[in-house]
């Protein structure tokens, strides 16, 4: 049986997680295969759009109330290039997996998170605007944070190094096209047309989710038609990519509840932290660090961390109190 992965490597920069994630039969083998209509332009115009519908509930005094109240935004970075790593190396230590598998723990661990962080706070009435801002600077830490942090479980679990670097032009244009541009689009026709941008708020609250999950199913049933999909032989490492999505939801709710924020910022970085970009951490291990071993994780952490990451946020916005 043969896991395989498709992707595109502009497409694949782009901040989402789950459009590269779902494998085709499993071990430990790679096919790669070209991607096509959804892969190369649906999903792009569906994160951007995802964007833009979030902007829409924006305003100027949004950013510039996380801005002149910073200490969200450091706590988010620290759960998330600081703490969430560390988590990682400790799960990878304690559980008895093979050394390229623990890299490939560190590789996702050290990735950013992604719109569908942004669509998920947008969707759990989190702070939208310290998600965004979060995204976008931890997009560009991360270029230089990732080879370091890889490096560094290279060393410990395999004893070797390999030096790599992230396509930074590439890499900064993709984040300011599909992340921020659209963003601040919206908040200016918010400005522009707000009585138009309060009509459609409510119904995009629906409409961005089918959206995006159009693009998912496309790139499935039609990208990857004559693929079939089994589990069997990864079932042993889900807990890994389980755990780490629940380890890192808790580990930035608490950190942020000791840095006293409100139950809204405690759910953002929750959720930040619990959403990471396992579609860059998959062309890192399979493009530059050519293991397709250290990409499993990241796989079934992609097919499993969006549902749970809602179910979490969801429990904590319905029962967790202010």
């Amino acid at each position: 049986m043969i896991l395989s992965v498709t992707y595109n490597k502009g497409i694949l920069l782009y901040p989402y997680q789950l459009s590269d994630l779902l494998p085709v039969n499993t071990k430990t083998t790679f096919v790669i295969v070209s991607s096509t209509f959804f892969s190369d332009f649906f999903l792009p115009g569906a994160l951007a759009l995802v964007m833009l519908g979030m902007g829409l509930t924006l305003t100027i005094e949004d950013f510039k109330g996380v801005f002149k109240h910073p200490r969200g935004i450091f706590i988010g970075l620290g759960a998330q290039m600081l703490l969430l790593p560390l988590i990682a190396f400790l799960i990878a230590a304690l559980f008895p997996i093979a050394p390229e598998v623990k890299v490939g723990l560190v590789l996702l661990a050290a990735c950013p998170g992604g719109s569908s962080s942004n669509l998920v706070n947008h969707l759990l009435k989190g702070n939208v605007a310290l998600s965004i801002s979060l995204t976008a600077f931890n997009s560009l830490l991360a270029l230089f944070t990732i080879p370091i942090v890889v490096n560094l479980a290279m060393n410990i679990f395999l004893g070797k190094s390999h030096e790599f670097h992230l396509p930074m032009g590439h890499t900064m244009l993709n984040i300011f096209c599909f992340t921020i541009l659209p963003a601040l689009v919206g908040v200016y026709l918010r400005g522009k047309f707000p009585i138009t941008a309060k009509i459609v708020e409510r119904p995009l609250r629906y409409i961005l989710p089918v959206v995006l999950f159009i693009a998912f199913g496309g790139i499935f049933f039609f990208d990857r038609k004559d693929n079939s999909t089994h589990f069997t032989d990864l079932v042993g490492l889900l807990p890994i990519a389980l755990l780490l999505n629940i380890a890192g939801m808790v580990a930035g709710y608490y950190l942020s509840l000791m840095g006293k924020q409100g139950k809204k910022i405690r759910t953002t970085v929750a959720v930040e932290v619990g959403l990471q970009n396992s579609s860059l951490a998959i062309f890192i291990a399979t493009t530059l660090l050519k293991s397709t071993s250290m990409a499993v994780v990241a796989v079934l952490y992609g097919i499993t961390s969006f549902f749970i990451t809602v179910l979490i946020g969801w429990l904590i916005y319905r029962f967790v109190e202010e």
